[in-house]
């Protein structure tokens, strides 16, 4: 599975959990989608680049340390973590169509350049 597949694995969880109102950890999200917690956050980027150029409350804010309860370094879409969240929750996800591989591999493509 490539980076773009697994990001859209992962869009399907967040937007799942979103609509629960649930906030996970890197490790649950890494044990739910089979992929080491330490490297979640290179899937993460594409959602958030998507999220944050079409306006939209940012997705991967959900996704927290197990300890510091707070998205890691790489989140940085806003910076009010529980105002992302009570945001993210807020939105209809579900009704939204998921982004396609292609539209989730050019926003890390982006991503990276911004970087």
């Amino acid at each position: 599975m490539n980076r773009a597949q697994r990001a859209q694995q992962i869009w399907s969880v967040l937007t799942l959990a979103a609509s629960n109102r649930q906030v996970l950890t890197y490790d649950l999200l890494g044990r739910a989608c089979g992929v080491p917690a330490a490297s979640i956050g290179d899937f993460l980027r594409p959602i958030q680049q998507h999220c944050t150029e079409r306006g939209w409350p940012p997705l991967t804010s959900l996704v927290v340390g197990k300890e510091s309860g707070i998205p890691g370094d790489g989140f940085i879409a806003e910076a009010d973590v529980p105002r992302a969240q009570s945001r993210t929750f807020a939105r209809e996800w579900l009704a939204e169509q998921a982004p396609t591989e292609d539209e989730l591999a050019a926003a890390y493509e982006r991503a990276q350049g911004a970087r």
